[in-house]
């Protein structure tokens, strides 16, 4: 259920609130052009600055316009236990298909610590909990081990992998085995990833790039075939979409394409003249634009 080209959602604004009706047509267009999964409510939906209603909003529409026909991975970390609890019952009970949860930032857990979070939400609900693991953002690190651990409890089932580090497929392959959940956060390894043992993306470029996604995906799934050519066409968008600060420059790809306005919400500022161009030309040279 959880493989493919999962799209990390982003969150449209209308003089600075949420555009439901936008928010709507994003998720058809996804289920049109090939999409196997969204995410509402993640790092690229600009979690952070939602407030919760919005955030409860989000989840709402992500199931309701998806009507069953792809799976809802509903964001629904923090770095407060309690608050990623509320959140993902609550997520549970709109009809999510499964929760990703990031490890929580800022608070700088022990790997203790950390078993002890994901446990708390682990018993809180009964759908799937995928694990994300992003350093980068977060500080910390989940360990193998940790992970290992924490896939014996009944709903940890798998993970979002954005350390970069490709190894860790191979030690979280050996540890946790093939049915273990291994989703790449990080666009740009997504080939070796998937040779290595993963069986999808947890995608920012699929927001813009949908059915190119979805049949690089659809490729490594049957044996690699035109894997090389898709991924070379992919690559120059990806390094196009982390310029600036995600989700900027995905967000005014978005807007090139009428998909949504580029607006995003404080701290984050729209990308730099330079940045535009760059991405307008990265989009013509892949005949997206």
């Amino acid at each position: 259920m959880l493989k493919g080209s999962i799209v990390a959602l982003i969150t449209p604004f209308k003089d600075s609130s949420l555009n439901e009706d936008v928010y709507r047509k994003l998720i058809n267009y996804h289920l049109k052009n090939g999409t196997n999964g969204i995410v509402p409510g993640g790092t690229t939906g600009e979690s952070p600055t939602l407030s919760h209603d919005e955030h409860r909003k989000i989840i709402e529409i992500a199931v309701k316009e998806s009507s069953g026909k792809i799976p809802v991975i509903a964001g629904t970390g923090s770095n407060s236990t309690s608050e990623a609890v509320e959140l993902s019952k609550y997520a549970e009970k709109a009809g999510s298909d499964a929760l990703l949860v990031v490890t929580p930032y800022y608070n700088k857990p022990t790997q203790e610590g950390l078993y002890q979070h994901y446990k708390k939400i682990n018993d809180s609900v009964g759908i799937p909990i995928i694990i994300y693991n992003i350093p980068s953002r977060s500080v910390i690190d989940m360990s193998v081990e940790t992970m290992a651990k924490l896939y014996e409890l009944k709903n940890i089932a798998g993970v979002k992998d954005a350390t970069g580090d490709l190894s860790r497929v191979d030690k979280q392959l050996k540890l946790m085995g093939k049915d273990f959940v291994q989703l790449t956060g990080n666009d740009d390894n997504s080939l070796e990833f998937n040779k290595r043992g993963g069986i999808g993306s947890i995608s920012v470029t699929a927001n813009i790039a949908p059915k190119l996604c979805s049949e690089f995906q659809k490729s490594c799934a049957n044996g690699f075939k035109d894997s090389e050519r898709l991924d070379r066409i992919l690559q120059p968008i990806h390094a196009a979409m982390f310029i600036e600060s995600n989700p900027s420059p995905v967000k005014y790809a978005a807007s090139l394409l009428g998909i949504c306005s580029p607006d995003v919400r404080l701290p984050l500022v729209q990308v730099k003249e330079e940045t535009k161009k760059k991405i307008s030309e990265t989009l013509k040279v892949a005949k997206i634009l």
